[in-house]
Protein backbone atom coordinates (compact mmCIF):
# COMPACT_ATOMS: atom_id res chain seq x y z
CA UNK A 1 0.00 0.00 0.00
CA UNK A 2 1.80 3.20 -1.11
CA UNK A 3 1.58 6.55 1.11
CA UNK A 4 -0.50 8.22 -0.77
CA UNK A 5 -3.36 5.39 -0.43
CA UNK A 6 -2.74 5.41 2.72
CA UNK A 7 -3.40 8.65 3.62
CA UNK A 8 -6.57 8.72 1.65
CA UNK A 9 -8.64 7.45 4.66
CA UNK A 10 -10.59 9.00 6.80
CA UNK A 11 -8.37 8.37 9.55
CA UNK A 12 -10.12 10.59 12.14
CA UNK A 13 -13.08 7.75 12.42
CA UNK A 14 -10.33 5.71 14.11
CA UNK A 15 -9.48 9.12 17.10
CA UNK A 16 -11.56 7.08 20.02
CA UNK A 17 -9.16 3.73 19.50
CA UNK A 18 -5.83 6.24 18.75
CA UNK A 19 -6.28 8.16 21.84
CA UNK A 20 -6.70 4.79 23.77
CA UNK A 21 -3.60 2.81 21.77
CA UNK A 22 -1.49 6.21 22.86
CA UNK A 23 -2.38 6.24 26.71
CA UNK A 24 -1.79 2.72 27.15
CA UNK A 25 1.70 2.98 25.37
CA UNK A 26 2.94 6.20 26.98
CA UNK A 27 1.69 4.41 30.65
CA UNK A 28 3.27 1.33 29.91
CA UNK A 29 6.34 3.18 29.27
CA UNK A 30 6.10 5.36 32.24
CA UNK A 31 5.74 2.68 34.62
CA UNK A 32 8.60 0.84 33.40
CA UNK A 33 11.29 4.02 34.04
CA UNK A 34 9.30 5.35 37.34
CA UNK A 35 10.95 4.19 40.26
CA UNK A 36 9.60 1.13 42.12
CA UNK A 37 8.97 2.95 45.40
CA UNK A 38 6.72 5.86 43.37
CA UNK A 39 2.89 5.78 43.92
CA UNK A 40 1.07 4.62 40.57
CA UNK A 41 -1.88 6.51 41.55
CA UNK A 42 -0.93 9.66 38.70
CA UNK A 43 -1.38 6.47 36.16
CA UNK A 44 -4.31 6.21 37.20
CA UNK A 45 -5.41 9.72 36.91
CA UNK A 46 -3.86 9.82 33.13
CA UNK A 47 -5.74 6.86 32.19
CA UNK A 48 -8.67 8.25 33.08
CA UNK A 49 -8.22 11.56 31.54
CA UNK A 50 -7.37 9.70 27.78
CA UNK A 51 -10.46 7.89 27.98
CA UNK A 52 -12.56 10.85 28.93
CA UNK A 53 -10.58 12.34 25.99
CA UNK A 54 -11.39 9.59 23.59
CA UNK A 55 -14.81 9.86 24.87
CA UNK A 56 -15.15 13.20 23.42
CA UNK A 57 -13.92 12.69 20.52
CA UNK A 58 -16.72 9.55 19.89
CA UNK A 59 -19.25 12.49 21.20
CA UNK A 60 -17.92 14.93 18.70
CA UNK A 61 -18.02 11.64 15.44
CA UNK A 62 -21.85 10.95 16.52
CA UNK A 63 -23.26 13.56 13.47
CA UNK A 64 -20.68 11.44 11.28
CA UNK A 65 -22.20 9.36 8.23
CA UNK A 66 -21.40 6.01 8.23
CA UNK A 67 -18.06 5.19 7.15
CA UNK A 68 -15.61 2.11 6.51
CA UNK A 69 -12.01 2.48 5.64
CA UNK A 70 -9.32 -0.18 4.89
CA UNK A 71 -11.34 -2.21 2.77
CA UNK A 72 -13.89 -2.38 5.33
CA UNK A 73 -12.09 -3.90 7.65
CA UNK A 74 -13.13 -0.94 10.28
CA UNK A 75 -16.85 0.67 10.10
CA UNK A 76 -17.93 3.71 12.21
CA UNK A 77 -21.72 2.89 12.30
CA UNK A 78 -24.68 3.43 14.41
CA UNK A 79 -24.08 0.52 16.45
CA UNK A 80 -20.37 0.80 16.57
CA UNK A 81 -21.11 4.64 18.33
CA UNK A 82 -23.74 3.09 20.62
CA UNK A 83 -21.81 0.65 21.88
CA UNK A 84 -18.54 2.44 21.70
CA UNK A 85 -20.12 5.13 24.29
CA UNK A 86 -20.80 2.00 26.93
CA UNK A 87 -17.41 0.59 26.53
CA UNK A 88 -15.87 3.91 27.27
CA UNK A 89 -18.00 4.96 29.95
CA UNK A 90 -17.82 1.57 31.81
CA UNK A 91 -14.02 1.95 31.66
CA UNK A 92 -13.55 5.28 32.84
CA UNK A 93 -15.63 4.39 36.05
CA UNK A 94 -13.87 1.04 36.25
CA UNK A 95 -10.50 3.12 36.88
CA UNK A 96 -11.56 5.24 39.11
CA UNK A 97 -12.47 1.76 41.59
CA UNK A 98 -8.95 0.77 40.44
CA UNK A 99 -7.46 3.98 41.82
CA UNK A 100 -8.86 3.55 45.12
CA UNK A 101 -8.60 -0.27 45.27
CA UNK A 102 -5.98 -1.50 48.14
CA UNK A 103 -6.36 -5.53 49.11
CA UNK A 104 -4.87 -6.81 52.44
CA UNK A 105 -1.59 -7.82 51.01
CA UNK A 106 -1.10 -4.49 48.73
CA UNK A 107 -1.40 -4.02 45.09
CA UNK A 108 2.22 -4.30 43.44
CA UNK A 109 1.41 -4.39 40.18
CA UNK A 110 -1.05 -1.74 40.06
CA UNK A 111 0.92 0.50 36.96
CA UNK A 112 0.19 -2.70 34.70
CA UNK A 113 -2.99 -2.67 35.58
CA UNK A 114 -3.91 0.52 34.19
CA UNK A 115 -2.39 -0.31 30.38
CA UNK A 116 -3.50 -3.48 30.85
CA UNK A 117 -7.23 -2.66 31.02
CA UNK A 118 -6.42 0.29 28.27
CA UNK A 119 -5.50 -2.82 25.83
CA UNK A 120 -8.56 -4.99 26.79
CA UNK A 121 -10.99 -1.98 26.23
CA UNK A 122 -9.21 -0.98 22.42
CA UNK A 123 -9.78 -4.96 22.14
CA UNK A 124 -13.60 -4.44 22.59
CA UNK A 125 -13.40 -1.22 20.66
CA UNK A 126 -11.96 -2.69 17.94
CA UNK A 127 -14.95 -5.39 17.90
CA UNK A 128 -17.59 -2.94 17.87
CA UNK A 129 -16.37 -1.18 14.44
CA UNK A 130 -14.82 -4.42 13.04
CA UNK A 131 -16.83 -4.89 9.04
CA UNK A 132 -14.08 -8.20 8.86
CA UNK A 133 -13.35 -11.73 10.95
CA UNK A 134 -9.57 -10.95 11.31
CA UNK A 135 -10.33 -7.77 13.15
CA UNK A 136 -13.00 -8.94 14.91
CA UNK A 137 -10.74 -11.80 15.73
CA UNK A 138 -7.95 -9.66 16.88
CA UNK A 139 -10.35 -7.59 18.63
CA UNK A 140 -11.50 -10.62 20.88
CA UNK A 141 -8.13 -11.58 21.52
CA UNK A 142 -6.83 -8.68 22.36
CA UNK A 143 -9.55 -8.41 25.20
CA UNK A 144 -9.46 -11.88 25.84
CA UNK A 145 -5.57 -11.81 26.57
CA UNK A 146 -5.39 -8.83 28.57
CA UNK A 147 -8.48 -9.82 30.46
CA UNK A 148 -6.46 -13.66 31.91
CA UNK A 149 -3.50 -11.51 33.47
CA UNK A 150 -5.72 -8.86 34.76
CA UNK A 151 -7.49 -11.46 36.62
CA UNK A 152 -4.48 -13.06 38.14
CA UNK A 153 -2.79 -9.59 39.13
CA UNK A 154 -3.02 -10.30 42.81
CA UNK A 155 -0.08 -12.48 42.41
CA UNK A 156 0.59 -13.27 45.99
CA UNK A 157 -3.28 -14.57 46.45
CA UNK A 158 -4.01 -18.51 45.75
CA UNK A 159 -7.61 -17.56 44.69
CA UNK A 160 -6.56 -14.77 42.29
CA UNK A 161 -3.55 -17.20 40.63
CA UNK A 162 -6.70 -20.21 40.43
CA UNK A 163 -8.92 -17.94 38.46
CA UNK A 164 -6.36 -16.26 35.85
CA UNK A 165 -5.59 -20.39 35.37
CA UNK A 166 -9.16 -21.30 34.79
CA UNK A 167 -9.98 -18.19 32.95
CA UNK A 168 -6.96 -18.99 30.39
CA UNK A 169 -8.00 -22.61 30.00
CA UNK A 170 -11.91 -21.74 29.33
CA UNK A 171 -10.89 -19.28 27.58
CA UNK A 172 -8.86 -21.12 25.25
CA UNK A 173 -11.21 -23.61 24.76
CA UNK A 174 -13.70 -21.04 23.83
CA UNK A 175 -11.00 -19.88 21.31
CA UNK A 176 -10.61 -22.62 19.30
CA UNK A 177 -14.42 -23.27 18.98
CA UNK A 178 -14.69 -19.86 18.01
CA UNK A 179 -12.39 -20.25 15.10
CA UNK A 180 -13.17 -23.38 14.08
CA UNK A 181 -16.86 -21.84 13.61
CA UNK A 182 -14.86 -19.13 11.64
CA UNK A 183 -13.04 -20.93 9.71
CA UNK A 184 -16.09 -23.03 8.02
CA UNK A 185 -17.93 -19.83 7.33
CA UNK A 186 -14.21 -18.52 5.68
CA UNK A 187 -14.38 -21.70 3.67
CA UNK A 188 -17.83 -21.37 2.55
CA UNK A 189 -17.39 -17.68 1.15
CA UNK A 190 -13.70 -17.37 0.45
CA UNK A 191 -13.97 -13.89 1.92
CA UNK A 192 -13.44 -12.61 5.31
CA UNK A 193 -15.23 -8.84 4.75
CA UNK A 194 -18.29 -9.81 6.82
CA UNK A 195 -20.84 -8.21 3.82
CA UNK A 196 -18.67 -10.19 1.23
CA UNK A 197 -19.60 -12.70 3.10
CA UNK A 198 -23.24 -12.27 3.81
CA UNK A 199 -23.86 -12.13 -0.21
CA UNK A 200 -21.95 -15.20 -0.37
CA UNK A 201 -24.40 -16.81 2.45
CA UNK A 202 -27.39 -15.45 0.96
CA UNK A 203 -26.98 -17.64 -2.65
CA UNK A 204 -25.73 -20.77 -0.89
CA UNK A 205 -28.38 -23.40 -2.08
CA UNK A 206 -26.47 -26.93 -1.81
CA UNK A 207 -28.38 -28.41 1.46
CA UNK A 208 -24.78 -30.11 2.17
CA UNK A 209 -23.40 -26.36 2.38
CA UNK A 210 -26.12 -25.35 4.42
CA UNK A 211 -25.70 -28.03 6.68
CA UNK A 212 -21.94 -26.94 7.31
CA UNK A 213 -23.11 -23.76 8.04
CA UNK A 214 -25.41 -25.03 10.56
CA UNK A 215 -22.69 -26.39 12.14
CA UNK A 216 -20.97 -23.13 11.92
CA UNK A 217 -23.49 -20.96 13.50
CA UNK A 218 -23.44 -23.95 16.23
CA UNK A 219 -19.74 -23.58 17.34
CA UNK A 220 -19.44 -19.74 16.74
CA UNK A 221 -22.65 -19.71 19.46
CA UNK A 222 -21.03 -22.11 21.37
CA UNK A 223 -17.18 -20.42 21.79
CA UNK A 224 -19.12 -16.97 22.24
CA UNK A 225 -21.31 -18.31 25.26
CA UNK A 226 -18.05 -18.58 27.00
CA UNK A 227 -17.14 -14.77 26.58
CA UNK A 228 -20.93 -14.28 27.92
CA UNK A 229 -20.96 -16.79 30.30
CA UNK A 230 -24.16 -18.89 29.72
CA UNK A 231 -25.12 -21.94 30.66
CA UNK A 232 -23.71 -24.24 30.18
CA UNK A 233 -20.50 -22.47 29.43
CA UNK A 234 -20.42 -20.34 32.49
CA UNK A 235 -18.62 -22.74 35.16
CA UNK A 236 -15.41 -20.49 34.97
CA UNK A 237 -17.06 -17.18 36.25
CA UNK A 238 -18.08 -17.86 39.47
CA UNK A 239 -14.29 -18.40 40.44
CA UNK A 240 -12.61 -15.90 38.46
CA UNK A 241 -15.28 -13.27 39.83
CA UNK A 242 -14.49 -14.23 43.15
CA UNK A 243 -10.49 -14.62 42.67
CA UNK A 244 -9.61 -11.63 40.45
CA UNK A 245 -9.12 -8.51 41.69
CA UNK A 246 -12.58 -6.16 42.63
CA UNK A 247 -11.86 -3.40 39.45
CA UNK A 248 -10.72 -6.54 37.23
CA UNK A 249 -14.40 -8.54 38.21
CA UNK A 250 -16.32 -5.15 37.51
CA UNK A 251 -14.97 -4.86 34.16
CA UNK A 252 -15.53 -8.77 33.42
CA UNK A 253 -19.23 -8.00 34.52
CA UNK A 254 -20.12 -4.81 32.89
CA UNK A 255 -17.22 -4.25 30.33
CA UNK A 256 -16.16 -7.28 28.95
CA UNK A 257 -20.11 -8.75 28.56
CA UNK A 258 -20.88 -6.01 26.79
CA UNK A 259 -18.25 -6.40 24.49
CA UNK A 260 -19.45 -10.48 24.43
CA UNK A 261 -23.17 -9.04 22.82
CA UNK A 262 -21.21 -6.24 20.48
CA UNK A 263 -19.31 -9.61 18.45
CA UNK A 264 -22.88 -11.80 18.98
CA UNK A 265 -24.85 -8.88 17.17
CA UNK A 266 -22.16 -8.40 14.46
CA UNK A 267 -21.52 -11.65 13.80
CA UNK A 268 -24.69 -13.31 13.44
CA UNK A 269 -27.12 -10.88 12.54
CA UNK A 270 -24.80 -9.41 9.83
CA UNK A 271 -24.24 -13.38 8.49
CA UNK A 272 -26.57 -15.76 9.13
CA UNK A 273 -29.91 -12.72 9.17
CA UNK A 274 -30.10 -13.61 5.25
CA UNK A 275 -28.46 -17.43 4.90
CA UNK A 276 -31.09 -19.43 3.85
CA UNK A 277 -32.08 -22.55 6.10
CA UNK A 278 -33.27 -25.81 4.64
CA UNK A 279 -36.43 -27.01 5.83
CA UNK A 280 -40.22 -28.16 4.93
CA UNK A 281 -40.40 -24.08 4.39
CA UNK A 282 -36.90 -21.96 3.62
CA UNK A 283 -36.30 -19.47 5.86
CA UNK A 284 -33.27 -17.07 7.16
CA UNK A 285 -30.82 -19.94 9.28
CA UNK A 286 -31.18 -16.90 11.93
CA UNK A 287 -34.55 -17.76 12.33
CA UNK A 288 -34.18 -21.14 12.00
CA UNK A 289 -31.68 -21.36 15.23
CA UNK A 290 -34.21 -19.54 17.54
CA UNK A 291 -35.08 -22.55 19.31
CA UNK A 292 -31.56 -23.62 20.28
CA UNK A 293 -31.27 -19.69 21.56
CA UNK A 294 -34.27 -19.75 23.43
CA UNK A 295 -33.41 -22.93 24.66
CA UNK A 296 -29.57 -21.31 26.13
CA UNK A 297 -31.84 -18.29 27.47
CA UNK A 298 -34.12 -20.04 29.49
CA UNK A 299 -31.03 -22.53 31.13
CA UNK A 300 -28.80 -19.51 32.10
CA UNK A 301 -31.53 -17.73 33.50
CA UNK A 302 -33.03 -20.72 35.24
CA UNK A 303 -29.42 -22.01 36.63
CA UNK A 304 -27.90 -18.64 37.46
CA UNK A 305 -31.20 -17.47 39.61
CA UNK A 306 -31.11 -20.59 41.42
CA UNK A 307 -27.60 -21.27 41.99
CA UNK A 308 -26.91 -18.05 43.91
CA UNK A 309 -29.45 -18.68 46.27
CA UNK A 310 -26.96 -20.89 47.94
CA UNK A 311 -24.13 -17.80 48.25
CA UNK A 312 -22.27 -16.76 50.92
CA UNK A 313 -19.36 -14.67 49.01
CA UNK A 314 -21.06 -11.84 47.70
CA UNK A 315 -18.49 -11.72 44.70
CA UNK A 316 -19.90 -15.35 44.06
CA UNK A 317 -23.28 -14.30 44.26
CA UNK A 318 -22.71 -10.92 41.90
CA UNK A 319 -21.04 -14.04 39.19
CA UNK A 320 -24.50 -15.84 39.44
CA UNK A 321 -26.13 -12.63 39.23
CA UNK A 322 -24.20 -11.63 35.85
CA UNK A 323 -25.17 -14.93 34.42
CA UNK A 324 -28.60 -14.33 35.24
CA UNK A 325 -28.63 -11.24 33.46
CA UNK A 326 -26.79 -12.50 30.36
CA UNK A 327 -29.83 -15.15 30.26
CA UNK A 328 -31.98 -12.26 29.98
CA UNK A 329 -30.35 -10.65 27.56
CA UNK A 330 -30.34 -13.67 24.81
CA UNK A 331 -34.31 -13.59 25.83
CA UNK A 332 -33.89 -9.84 23.30
CA UNK A 333 -31.62 -12.12 21.07
CA UNK A 334 -34.03 -15.12 20.56
CA UNK A 335 -37.12 -13.20 20.33
CA UNK A 336 -35.15 -11.18 17.68
CA UNK A 337 -37.74 -8.29 17.42
CA UNK A 338 -37.75 -5.19 15.28
CA UNK A 339 -36.69 -3.33 18.79
CA UNK A 340 -34.11 -5.91 19.59
CA UNK A 341 -30.56 -3.88 19.51
CA UNK A 342 -32.27 -0.89 20.82
CA UNK A 343 -33.48 -2.83 23.94
CA UNK A 344 -30.20 -4.75 24.45
CA UNK A 345 -28.34 -1.67 24.07
CA UNK A 346 -30.11 0.23 26.98
CA UNK A 347 -30.66 -3.03 29.24
CA UNK A 348 -26.76 -2.65 29.12
CA UNK A 349 -26.80 0.39 29.64
CA UNK A 350 -28.70 0.16 33.07
CA UNK A 351 -26.69 -3.07 33.53
CA UNK A 352 -23.43 -1.21 33.66
CA UNK A 353 -24.57 1.86 35.87
CA UNK A 354 -26.20 -0.85 38.73
CA UNK A 355 -23.91 -3.00 38.32
CA UNK A 356 -20.97 -0.89 38.66
CA UNK A 357 -22.56 1.29 41.75
CA UNK A 358 -22.88 -2.32 43.72
CA UNK A 359 -19.39 -3.43 43.36
CA UNK A 360 -18.24 0.18 44.20
CA UNK A 361 -19.81 -0.23 47.41
CA UNK A 362 -19.13 -4.35 47.46
CA UNK A 363 -14.86 -3.17 46.86
CA UNK A 364 -15.26 -0.73 50.16
CA UNK A 365 -17.09 -2.57 52.59
CA UNK A 366 -15.05 -6.29 51.41
CA UNK A 367 -11.36 -4.42 51.38
CA UNK A 368 -12.57 -2.77 54.98
CA UNK A 369 -13.60 -5.90 56.77
CA UNK A 370 -11.38 -8.52 54.74
CA UNK A 371 -13.97 -10.50 54.30
CA UNK A 372 -16.59 -10.85 51.28
CA UNK A 373 -19.01 -12.72 52.97
CA UNK A 374 -22.53 -11.29 52.68
CA UNK A 375 -22.81 -10.95 56.80
CA UNK A 376 -20.03 -7.67 56.50
CA UNK A 377 -22.84 -5.57 54.87
CA UNK A 378 -24.52 -6.61 57.80
CA UNK A 379 -26.16 -3.32 59.91
CA UNK A 380 -24.68 -0.95 56.70
CA UNK A 381 -27.69 1.49 57.20
CA UNK A 382 -26.76 2.12 60.99
CA UNK A 383 -22.56 2.55 59.98
CA UNK A 384 -23.34 4.83 56.59
CA UNK A 385 -27.18 5.52 55.99
CA UNK A 386 -26.41 7.03 52.60
CA UNK A 387 -23.79 4.16 51.49
CA UNK A 388 -26.58 1.60 52.41
CA UNK A 389 -29.17 3.53 50.76
CA UNK A 390 -27.24 3.82 47.49
CA UNK A 391 -26.20 -0.01 47.50
CA UNK A 392 -30.69 -0.71 48.18
CA UNK A 393 -30.73 1.58 44.68
CA UNK A 394 -29.03 -0.86 42.87
CA UNK A 395 -29.99 -4.15 44.39
CA UNK A 396 -33.44 -3.14 43.51
CA UNK A 397 -32.86 -2.42 40.36
CA UNK A 398 -30.73 -5.54 39.58
CA UNK A 399 -34.28 -7.43 41.11
CA UNK A 400 -36.10 -4.94 38.42
CA UNK A 401 -38.01 -3.13 40.65
CA UNK A 402 -40.44 -0.37 39.43
CA UNK A 403 -38.95 3.39 39.60
CA UNK A 404 -35.14 2.01 38.51
CA UNK A 405 -33.48 1.63 34.85
CA UNK A 406 -33.57 -2.29 35.72
CA UNK A 407 -37.12 -2.25 35.48
CA UNK A 408 -37.44 -0.44 32.42
CA UNK A 409 -34.41 -2.81 30.68
CA UNK A 410 -36.14 -6.14 31.29
CA UNK A 411 -39.56 -5.05 30.81
CA UNK A 412 -38.55 -3.97 26.82
CA UNK A 413 -37.30 -6.88 26.76
CA UNK A 414 -40.14 -8.93 28.05
CA UNK A 415 -42.23 -6.91 25.67
CA UNK A 416 -39.99 -7.61 22.80
CA UNK A 417 -41.00 -11.70 23.13
CA UNK A 418 -44.14 -11.03 22.29
CA UNK A 419 -43.34 -8.26 19.52
CA UNK A 420 -42.42 -11.61 17.09
CA UNK A 421 -44.88 -14.01 15.36
CA UNK A 422 -45.01 -16.33 16.86
CA UNK A 423 -44.80 -14.81 20.46
CA UNK A 424 -42.20 -16.20 22.83
CA UNK A 425 -44.74 -16.99 25.58
CA UNK A 426 -42.31 -19.78 27.41
CA UNK A 427 -39.36 -17.46 27.32
CA UNK A 428 -41.33 -14.73 28.63
CA UNK A 429 -43.00 -17.35 31.53
CA UNK A 430 -39.62 -18.13 32.37
CA UNK A 431 -38.09 -14.75 32.50
CA UNK A 432 -40.88 -13.40 35.05
CA UNK A 433 -40.34 -17.00 37.16
CA UNK A 434 -36.77 -16.59 37.67
CA UNK A 435 -37.09 -13.01 38.20
CA UNK A 436 -39.34 -13.48 41.18
CA UNK A 437 -36.75 -16.02 42.35
CA UNK A 438 -33.70 -13.32 42.28
CA UNK A 439 -35.88 -11.41 44.63
CA UNK A 440 -34.66 -14.11 47.24
CA UNK A 441 -31.24 -13.24 47.11
CA UNK A 442 -31.47 -9.90 46.06
CA UNK A 443 -33.84 -9.27 48.78
CA UNK A 444 -31.11 -11.41 51.41
CA UNK A 445 -28.71 -8.62 50.75
CA UNK A 446 -31.14 -5.88 51.03
CA UNK A 447 -32.26 -7.29 54.52
CA UNK A 448 -28.63 -7.53 55.52
CA UNK A 449 -27.66 -3.63 55.07
CA UNK A 450 -31.18 -2.79 56.58
CA UNK A 451 -32.24 -5.17 59.05
CA UNK A 452 -29.57 -7.00 60.40
CA UNK A 453 -27.29 -6.08 63.90
CA UNK A 454 -24.13 -4.49 62.63
CA UNK A 455 -20.97 -6.41 64.27
CA UNK A 456 -19.16 -2.53 64.84
CA UNK A 457 -20.36 0.57 64.31
CA UNK A 458 -17.24 2.49 62.48
CA UNK A 459 -18.36 4.34 59.80
CA UNK A 460 -17.22 3.26 56.86
CA UNK A 461 -14.54 5.28 55.02
CA UNK A 462 -15.73 6.20 50.92
CA UNK A 463 -12.39 6.96 49.11
CA UNK A 464 -13.07 10.09 46.49
CA UNK A 465 -13.14 8.04 43.35
CA UNK A 466 -15.28 5.42 44.54
CA UNK A 467 -17.88 8.17 45.99
CA UNK A 468 -17.79 9.49 42.21
CA UNK A 469 -19.07 5.77 40.72
CA UNK A 470 -21.64 5.75 43.19
CA UNK A 471 -23.15 8.82 42.83
CA UNK A 472 -22.71 8.57 38.34
CA UNK A 473 -24.52 5.49 39.49
CA UNK A 474 -26.78 6.32 41.15
CA UNK A 475 -28.06 8.81 39.66
CA UNK A 476 -27.96 7.19 36.49
CA UNK A 477 -29.86 4.05 37.59
CA UNK A 478 -32.90 6.50 38.93
CA UNK A 479 -32.71 9.07 36.16
CA UNK A 480 -33.19 5.95 33.77
CA UNK A 481 -35.88 4.04 35.25
CA UNK A 482 -38.37 7.40 35.60
CA UNK A 483 -37.27 9.11 31.92
CA UNK A 484 -36.01 6.26 29.66
CA UNK A 485 -36.38 8.84 27.07
CA UNK A 486 -32.97 10.20 28.07
CA UNK A 487 -31.41 7.20 26.70
CA UNK A 488 -33.73 6.55 23.84
CA UNK A 489 -33.99 10.25 22.91
CA UNK A 490 -29.50 9.82 22.65
CA UNK A 491 -30.24 6.90 20.31
CA UNK A 492 -31.91 8.96 18.32
CA UNK A 493 -29.91 11.61 17.66
CA UNK A 494 -28.02 9.56 14.87
CA UNK A 495 -28.80 6.80 12.52
CA UNK A 496 -30.53 3.70 12.78
CA UNK A 497 -28.70 0.93 14.10
CA UNK A 498 -30.06 -1.16 11.03
CA UNK A 499 -27.37 0.78 9.18
CA UNK A 500 -24.41 -1.43 10.50
CA UNK A 501 -26.07 -4.21 7.96
CA UNK A 502 -25.57 -2.00 4.97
Amino acid sequence: MSWDTLMQYKWGVMTPEFIVLGVATALSLIDLLMPNEKSRRPLGLFAIAGVIVAIVSLIGLLSVDTTSILYDTFRLDAFGKAFKLLLLTGAALVLLLAMDYQPKEGMKYQGEFYYLFLTALLGAMIMTSSGDLITLFVGLELLSISSYILAGLRKAHRLSNESALKYVINGGISTAITLFGMSYVFGLTGSTNLKQMAVQLSMLQDSGHQYVLALAFLMLFVGLSFKLASVPFHMWAPDVYQGAPTPATAFLSVVSKTAGFVIVLRLFITLFAAALSQGKEPSSMLLSMQDYIAFLAGATMIIGNTVALKQRNVKRLFAYSSIAHAGYLLVGFAAMSWVMIDSMWFYLAAYLLMNLGAFAILQIVTDEAGSEDISQFAGLYRRQPLLAVMMGIFVLSLAGIPGTAGFIGKVHIFLGAFATEPAHYVLAAIMIATTIVSYVYYFGLFTQIFFRPAAHHEPVKVPLGVTIVIVVCALGTIAFGIMPSLAYNFLDQFQHFGDFLR
